[in-house]
């Protein structure tokens, strides 16, 4: 799983993020064998006017929601947006199983989109 931070207090990889890409070029659209994946946004309002340590905490709690999914193979926190993109391998319920893990530990975010392909 990747996932990149975009904060002045780098959690992650963000450094390997290349820079002015837009994230639907970025986020995988298919798995290593060659499966599509779904994916779903969430939306973390005001997440980036809080206190550095209030978004560590978020970004960690984030970080530990989702490493517990083996479906999930790309994650992007971007707070310039407040937004957190999801790409995961389709599994029945697995995107509500994980916005309400999430939500369990940043009771703001908000899901506010999903994209899932039709199982083939």
């Amino acid at each position: 799983m990747k996932m990149r931070i975009h904060t002045s207090t780098t959690l992650a990889s963000a450094a390997s993020a290349l820079p002015g890409l837009p994230l639907w070029q970025l986020a995988p659209t298919r798995d290593s064998s060659g499966r599509l994946l779904t994916d779903f946004m969430m939306l973390i309002p005001r997440l980036r006017s809080r206190p550095d340590a209030e978004i560590e905490r978020a970004s960690r709690d984030i970080q530990a929601v989702l490493a517990l999914h083996q479906d999930v193979v790309f994650a992007d926190l971007n707070l310039k947006l407040n937004l957190l993109w999801v790409s995961l391998r389709p599994r029945p319920g697995a995107i509500s199983e994980l916005a309400a893990a999430i939500r369990l530990r940043v009771p703001e975010a908000v899901l506010v989109a999903h994209h899932a392909e039709p199982s083939r």
